[in-house]
């Protein structure tokens, strides 16, 4: 008899919570607790006037741990609302990424048309070294930090995702 493997897929949930102390401190403890793995967070005050902050979490799990983690977040306190945008729907999501390259004659040149095609940004120059800047899809600034590895790649700093879901619904 053979057992039926469930997949693990990647998920953008996205949760609507009070701007207060501790607030993240319970959403995030909600995830260590449990043993759940977050790939990406990200967390910024969306509506002063009713003092909500939006954060978004990336992370990976079978159809009915993902379902765990959205019923487990829906209980805490603090939070008002509990999105999956990768099965609710359309939505966008950005990751930013500032990429520095240390690279000098060829590496430097192939460097700056890999950036070109990437539309990533040189955001700061000195004789031995770049910062690109890259805004896209995770997969899109994965991509680009793999070209520039044998290039001279030095350092790496990533946002996290920030995710909306698309049409007329407010937050």
């Amino acid at each position: 008899m053979t057992k039926a493997v469930e997949e693990i897929n990647r998920h953008t949930i996205s949760v609507l919570v009070d701007n207060e102390s501790g607030a993240l401190a319970r959403v995030v403890g909600l995830f260590s607790g449990r043993g759940y793995n977050i790939e990406s967070l990200t967390v910024a005050e969306v509506d002063p006037r009713e003092k909500l902050s939006r954060i978004t979490i990336v992370t990976s799990g079978t159809a009915m741990i993902i379902e765990q983690i959205k019923n487990q977040l829906r209980r805490l306190v603090p939070v008002h609302k509990v999105q999956d945008l990768t099965i609710e729907g359309a939505h966008v999501s950005r990751e930013l990424a500032l990429i520095k390259v240390t690279a000098n004659g060829e590496k430097r040149v192939e460097s700056l048309r890999i950036a070109d095609i990437f539309r990533a940004r040189a955001i700061d120059s000195t004789n031995e070294s770049f910062v690109f800047e890259v805004v896209g899809a995770t997969d899109k600034v994965d991509a680009f930090i793999k070209l520039m590895e044998p290039l001279g790649l030095s350092d790496v700093s990533r946002t996290g995702v920030v995710a909306i879901a698309r049409g007329p619904n407010p937050i």
